[in-house]
């Protein structure tokens, strides 16, 4: 896959096949263009924790599915309903790089947790970017989580 394909592509045109992540297995890339959000104890490398969700897997999974609806520049790439697993393309405004963002529910005592990564697929550096993303995002889980 070149650099010019992904950068042409509109939407998830131009990306490679989606493939679920492993997030137990995960190694995170040695450079600042990722940002990963997990649970306690779930993986050896993490960017962030993520809470406990006080809601079952099967809520938080229907609230997880809908994060990218409506966002700017966000198509849907790939779901794994099995995994609670979903994938989203994620365009920048001026130089339409591509970035990708998964998230994942798992059952834990006492309710769900919440896996959040997103990653560049070109350039060393983000510039905060994606971590930024992941915090308004799980700003937004938390907003979907409270909504009657």
């Amino acid at each position: 896959m070149s650099t010019l394909t992904l950068l042409m592509g509109r939407g998830t045109a131009g990306l490679p096949p989606a493939e679920p992540i492993d997030f137990n297995g995960l190694v995170l890339p040695p450079s600042p263009n990722a940002h990963l959000a997990a649970p306690a104890g779930s993986t050896p490398e993490r960017h962030e924790m993520t809470p406990l969700l006080p809601v079952s897997p099967e809520a938080a999974w229907a609230a997880l599915r809908m994060l990218g609806e409506g966002e700017a520049r966000t198509w849907k790439l790939a779901e794994w309903p099995d995994r609670r697993q979903v994938q989203w393309v994620v365009r920048t405004r001026f130089a339409n790089f591509p970035d990708i963002v998964v998230g994942q529910i798992v059952p834990l005592p006492g309710g769900s947790g919440l896996f959040l990564y997103s990653r560049s697929l070109v350039g060393y550096s983000d510039f905060g970017v994606n971590r930024r993303r992941i915090a308004e995002w799980r700003a937004r889980m938390d907003g979907a989580l409270r909504a009657p």
